[in-house]
């Protein structure tokens, strides 16, 4: 056998990137949902990961879990006339483990076939939420299945969920997102890079703990966004690159519209003035904006937002869009 490439570190001068990323990575709208189809798809994901570490960076990896929880909840409800139902928190632990596996599994076969050796941590990540957040009074995110109205009213009437009516397509419950405070252990997940390890950890925004008024923590029906708890980790970690992988290619200044202009360098400035515009909406680019914004004003370190199939280029500074803390807007245009 070929002998391995042995990345090192080189005292404190090693370079930690974070990337975060959507379950739709792992598991797209249109495929069956089978582990074989997530298998493939992380496959296909360690080739953009692999380039990051090519270049030289220690590697954490912050992935969604909003379709791999949400199959989760609708087999806890079709078995539940047969085995006790779990609660959202330990769903959202499950999803990190079984989508840790598959990274970490995929990984390792990469780093075989390219001859590279580091060892890699998928690790259950705790994220601390604040009991009192306001998004406890108002719960607004949908997960799991659709439900007939008949059976929603039964639900609400029997577990005291709050639903409400999805696009014509039926009933969902709808839970809180409040914001991270803190990411337990945090220390230790940043020993685990400096010592080289390839990092997965806060997997779904992390699983919602709080503290109770005892001093002990517990489990509570809720979802982070991932891109929150990245930004975090990405401090945390004194990330010397956040970047944050999305549908499209660039940032636009007034998508979709005739006066849309995509941007390459977009100064703190230029972002606060267009999450204020109302320029990103709160489903999609908005908590990347500002997960973004929160990067860079705590570290002053730039934030890459791209697609998967423009990573490459954007990490030799020809793609994507960086948002850094000062400096001059760029414009660029898509071929």
């Amino acid at each position: 056998m070929a002998e391995k490439h042995r990345i090192e570190l080189d005292g404190n001068q090693h370079r930690v990137a974070v990337i975060a990323f959507g379950g739709n990575a792992l598991l797209r709208p249109q495929d069956h949902g089978t582990q074989e189809e997530q298998f493939t798809l992380s496959w296909k994901a360690t080739r953009w990961l692999v380039e990051i570490i090519h270049r030289g960076y220690e590697l954490a990896i912050v992935h969604g879990n909003g379709p791999q929880v949400g199959n989760i909840m609708i087999q806890v409800e079709e078995a539940i006339t047969k085995i006790p139902p779990q609660s959202l928190d330990v769903a959202v632990a499950q999803t990190q483990g079984s989508m840790g596996y598959m990274l970490a599994n995929q990984l390792r076969n990469r780093f075989h076939e390219e001859q590279l050796e580091k060892e890699i941590a998928a690790v259950l990540t705790e994220v601390v939420v604040d009991r009192e957040d306001p998004a406890f009074e108002n719960p607004s995110k949908p997960v799991g299945p659709y439900f007939t109205a008949y059976r929603a009213n039964l639900l609400m009437q029997e577990h005291g969920w709050q639903m409400v009516e999805d696009a014509g397509r039926g009933w969902r419950k709808v839970v809180p997102s409040p914001m991270p405070k803190d990411i337990l252990g945090c220390h230790l997940l940043k020993r685990l890079v400096e010592n080289g390890a390839v990092l997965v950890a806060g997997g779904g925004g992390g699983v919602p703990v709080y503290r109770d008024v005892g001093g002990y923590y517990r489990g509570v029906e809720a979802v982070i966004d991932k891109d929150y708890v990245a930004s975090i980790l990405a401090a945390e970690l004194e990330a010397d690159l956040f970047i944050m992988l999305t549908q499209v290619p660039m940032v636009a200044e007034n998508f979709g519209r005739p006066n849309q202009r995509w941007l390459r360098r977009m100064p703190l400035a230029k972002a606060r003035e267009m999450m204020a515009a109302h320029q990103f909406p709160p489903g999609s680019m908005g908590p990347k904006v500002q997960a973004s914004i929160d990067f860079v004003e705590a570290t002053g370190k730039e934030v890459l937002i791209t697609d998967e199939d423009s990573l490459k280029q954007a990490l030799e500074g020809k793609a994507g869009t960086f948002l850094v803390a000062d400096g001059e807007i760029e414009y660029a245009t898509l071929a």
